[in-house]
Order: C-alpha cells, then structure tokens, then sequence
C-alpha cells in the first residue's frame, strides 16, 4: 500500500461519516510553514517555548529578522504575532487566499524500542474544517453564527494532559474539552465501500500498526463570550457546544461561532518493521514527550478577512473563497528562529522533554539551553519526509465530494 493514496480514502470516508450540516468548507494546508518550538499563544513572546510544533498558515504572523551572519533579512515566526501581523500576510501554505490565519499543533515523533533515539513522523499535511453548528445557527432557527474578530485565538487540548478525568458522557465543559480529541487507527484489511477500516477512540493512543494511518482530530470551542479575545488560560473565554460538534452555547458564552475541526493523518506504518506490536508499548510520542496521545492539542489565531461568508462543501467550490495554487501554497515557507536540529536521528526530544507518561498531568520541562542536535547515524529511510502529494489526492476528493454534493450557500 502506497501512503501517498491515504489522504483521498481516509479523509473521504471521514467526511462522509460527519452529520450533515448546512454550511461548511475545509481548508487544506500543505507542508508546513515551519516547525519549531515557539508558541505566540501559550508562551507569546518566549524563544524557544516548550516543545515542537508544526506550524500552517500566513506567512505574516512573523516578523523580518536580519541575520548577523548574512546581513539578509528573512521572514520568521513571530513568538507575539498579531491579527495586524497576520492580515499583511504576502503567502499561505494552506489554500485559500482570504486566509492569513495560523494554525499549529504538537509534532509526532518515533522513538525506537531498542536504542531509545527519536525520529520524526512524516504526515499529509492539515485538513481544517469550517461548520456551522449548535442552535445559534440559522438553519436550526438561531439568529446566526458570528465571524471570528480580529485579534481572536483559542486553543483545544493539553500539552500535560496524560488521561481522561472526566466520567465520558457527562457533558461538562472538562468532559467535552477530552471528548473533543479523538484518534483513527486507519487500515486497508478488508473490502468496505470506504476501502479500509478502523478503530476510532478518544481513549488515547492505539497499541497497534495503523496500516493506513493514524489520523488525529480536534475539535476546538464553538462558543464565545462577546468579550475576550483571549483569556489568560486561553480557554476561560470560549466554551463547547453542549453536545460538542451542536447543541446549545452555555449562558456563560452565547455567541456562536462556527466549530473548527483539525485533521492530521501521520504515517506511522512506515516504521511497521521498527517496533513489535505484540512485545513493545506503542513506540510513538508527541513533542510534548507523551507516550499515550492525551496532550494531543491545536492553537488557532484567527487571520481570516473578517468580512468573508462561508459556503457548504470543499473551499473549490465556494465560489467567494479564492483557492491558491498547491504548488505556490507548497512553496510559502519562513525561517526558524530557534537554532536547532528537530528532524533527522535524535538523542533526546527537542527541549529535552522528557516522556512522561501519567496518567497525572505531566510537568511542563523547560530548558532554553537544551537545543537539540542530530545523531551522525543516517536518518532511516522510513523517516524521510513524504513524498505523496497531498494537493492531488485532495484535488480528487474535491471531484469526488463534488458530484454528491449540491453547494447551499450561508452567509454570517
């Protein structure tokens, strides 16, 4: 099985398996802008912050660093990018142009059993789905869904989080916020319509080989406060759907927002002949040194052209939303600002975090002086970046969901 087929199968079967909704578009986002360890959320203006992310979006959350090596300047990540920032943006590595926004999340890694090194995991890139859900809706006879203003973020997720705390079901705002996190371990091992089959839990990490994939998602909070950008946990100002992806805002948080969706789909089969299954833990780890997927977590920082409606179906065919070029989009890159080695073979996770594996929350390791640096032994085959090109595959799945779809329009 090629992984380069992955995108178009999984993510065509995880669109359809979602409840219709009457307006929603996805974004799709290339090779990454840049991966490094800052945070303009979680720790604005820290250099370097606690682990790896992988970061998407507008190339102007970043600011022009002059080298004094070079004397050049180049764009790099701004540790406290602004929507100002953001909205003068000359590029985007996700597809649609009104888009400036930048997304991120933690960096999956492989750490061998046998001599404990780390390598990354290559993946598909970043599908983001826009929906509009929850009573607020118009659809479900609300007064409508607000655009995200200017200067908004939030975040999803944990980066200590290492199990759940919460009885599941009981739909309190910490027992969605575990809900909201859910992992795929995708597999071509039968003959289904879909074309694989899987086990899907938001009970942590799987134990086995994903044949086709493990693909990761998160939800992010749908409601708001009407008052706070952000919130000095960066949650306190938003809340989730009483039923997660619909329901009813909480009085605490009335406006509603349309419910952003991260998808990643990691490669992790390609190291299948590393690890043993049936005599080794799973072998894989976040950057946040987690071993059982609980701190899986997103950030957003809203960069959209506030001024935008939205539409029902794939960004190429919203006629209002212009969809760049996969290759120029694939060609949007920015330097790193923290000089350090986080691809290749490695000794240690960048930062030196530690694994820690819970199952109570892990402490936060922070060590500025502790920048990561390759091994001399060869990077494996298997932990070469990926090839497949996720812009086609994604192109086919437009086709594809294009011709089951008929295109209702919304506006905010």
């Amino acid at each position: 099985m090629l992984f380069h087929r992955l995108p178009t199968i999984a993510l065509l079967g995880a669109a359809l398996n979602y409840r219709p909704v009457n307006a929603w578009f996805r974004v799709s986002c290339t090779t990454p802008l840049v991966q490094e360890r800052l945070d303009p959320i979680i720790s604005p203006g820290v250099s370097p912050s606690n682990h790896v992310h992988t970061i998407h979006g507008g190339n102007s959350g970043f600011f022009k660093h002059l080298s004094q090596i070079t004397l050049n300047y180049s764009l790099v990540f701004a540790s406290n990018s602004t929507y100002d920032n953001l909205r003068t943006s000359t590029c985007t590595n996700c597809l649609v142009s009104q888009d400036s926004s930048n997304y991120w999340f933690p960096k999956l890694y492989f750490q061998d059993p046998q001599n404990k090194s780390f390598t990354p995991v290559p993946n598909g890139g970043l599908l983001v789905y826009y929906e509009n859900r929850g009573n607020n809706d118009t659809s479900n006879g609300g007064t409508g869904l607000k655009a995200f203003p200017p200067g908004f973020k939030m975040i999803s997720g944990s980066p200590t989080r290492r199990s759940r705390k919460f009885t599941p079901g009981d739909g309190s705002q910490g027992e969605l916020a575990e809900r909201a996190i859910e992992w795929e371990c995708l597999r071509y091992s039968n003959s289904s319509a879909q074309g694989y089959n899987s086990d899907q839990t938001n009970g942590g990490f799987p134990t086995t080989d994903c044949e086709a994939g493990l693909n990761a998602r998160i939800h992010f909070p749908a409601c708001w406060d009407g008052v706070n950008l952000d919130s000095p946990d960066h949650t306190n100002h938003t809340a989730f759907l009483s039923d997660l992806d619909n329901g009813a805002c909480p009085s605490t948080h009335p406006v509603g927002l349309m419910t952003v969706l991260y998808e990643v789909t990691w490669d992790v089969h390609s190291f299948a002949d590393r690890w043993n299954s049936s005599s080794d833990s799973w072998p894989f780890v976040y950057s946040t040194g987690d071993p059982t997927g609980f701190s899986w977590h997103g950030d957003f920082q809203n960069g959209w052209d506030t001024h935008n409606p939205t539409g029902q179906g794939v960004t190429e065919a919203c006629s209002f939303l212009n969809v760049t070029n996969s290759t120029l989009a694939g060609e949007c890159k920015i330097s790193p600002v923290v000089n350090e080695t986080i691809d290749g073979l490695l000794d240690k996770l960048p930062g030196c975090n530690p694994i820690q594996a819970g199952p109570q929350d892990a402490t936060l390791h922070s060590d500025a002086q502790c920048l990561s640096v390759a091994s001399p032994t060869p990077t494996p085959k298997s932990a070469a970046s990926s090839k497949f090109a996720v812009a086609k595959e994604q192109q086919i799945l437009v086709f594809a969901l294009g011709i089951v779809m008929s295109m209702m329009w919304a506006h905010f």
